[in-house]
């Protein structure tokens, strides 16, 4: 199927990305990626999907990777720019490269942004050995962009209109803490944290399961203190259903603490427009319909006609497929 197609016809993010690496290994060859959702306003990684040599040495990769400003995601004016290109052949000016990707024998690398105008969705780390991208390959690439960026936007508003299963053990209650030190290793956590994070990740039978969201909240956490990057510590992590999780990062002493608790109904709402696409007017009715007023209340509010408060609302239904005020609510609000 064509990436025009898998774009149009998958609803999940994991298989979407999963079956978009299939066609664009075709397009373009490459030997290694890494590929991570991003919380669209705060632009930190959440969700990865990865097949790299150093995949046992992921917390040095995440640090190294917020660490260096050259082709930083959050710092890339185009939507596709190899390092090869952006170092002009020298490639020890990244410090990724340099403390890593090297002795990997990584030749290039292709970072790929999917950005709109409602936030960053997510970014692609194309790996290649023994050569460079070329510039028609990165044409070729950056032909897609558009298209792949409306549908993991698509995707997000999508888990908001999923059914929500139970944690084992009994539901979320949160807040929980995990404690990191500054390479990222685990230093200890709250008594109820594992029981969560083995919902956020299978166990592997390799030590306690860490999240790559707590690595990627934890490494700007680092950056933001480095001056690399002024985006906030925080991220967004889908759980299950309609189920999301708030990730933030915070210094304790000289730990960093890792907060994991249920997003709240304004971090919701945020992040529901967002996906949805909706305009600032539509916006600001979402969010005055989130506080209870009905629709006399919210054309005083926006200085219009009740007339056009109902071609809002039928305008936000069309964009998010519901068709009722109370149906909106319960996706937009409510876990």
């Amino acid at each position: 199927m064509s990436i025009s197609g898998l774009c149009e016809r998958i609803d999940d993010a994991r298989e979407l990305r999963l079956s978009l690496l299939v066609e664009l290994r075709r397009l373009v060859p490459f030997d290694a990626f890494a590929w991570l959702l991003t919380d669209p306003a705060s632009e930190v990684g959440i969700s990865p999907i990865a097949d790299v040599p150093c995949l046992a040495d992921l917390p040095r990769l995440i640090r190294l990777k917020y660490a260096t400003q050259l082709n930083r995601w959050t710092h890339q004016l185009e939507p596709i720019v190899s390092l090869h290109a952006a170092t002009g052949g020298q490639l020890e000016r990244s410090l990724v490269w340099r403390e890593l990707l090297t002795d990997h024998g990584v030749s290039d690398v292709a970072s790929i942004v999917f950005r709109d105008r409602f936030g960053c969705w997510a970014f692609l780390d194309l790996w290649r050995s023994g050569g460079a991208f070329t510039d028609e390959q990165a044409r070729a690439l950056a032909r897609h962009v558009p298209d792949i960026t409306a549908a993991l936007r698509r995707c997000t508003l999508g888990t908001f209109s999923r059914s929500t299963e139970a944690i084992a053990g009994g539901p979320w209650l949160g807040p929980v803490v995990l404690v990191l030190n500054d390479q990222l290793g685990v230093k200890g956590q709250t008594p109820e944290t594992e029981r969560y994070l083995r919902a956020l990740v299978p166990p592997d039978g390799h030590g306690p399961p860490v999240p790559a969201g707590a690595y990627n909240v934890a490494a700007q956490l680092l950056a933001t203190e480095a001056g690399i990057d002024d985006h906030p510590p925080t991220a967004r992590v889908h759980l299950d259903g309609r189920e999301w999780l708030t990730f933030r990062a915070a210094r304790i002493g000289g730990d960093i603490a890792v907060s994991i608790e249920r997003s709240s109904p304004a971090e919701r709402l945020d992040l529901f427009w967002r996906s949805a696409g909706l305009t600032a007017r539509e916006t600001e009715l979402l969010d005055l319909l989130a506080t209870g007023a009905d629709t006399r209340a919210i054309a005083k509010n926006m200085c219009v006609s009740e007339h056009t408060v109902q071609d809002h609302l039928k305008a936000i239904f069309v964009k998010t497929g519901t068709t009722s005020r109370r149906e909106l609510l319960a996706r937009a609000v409510t876990p």
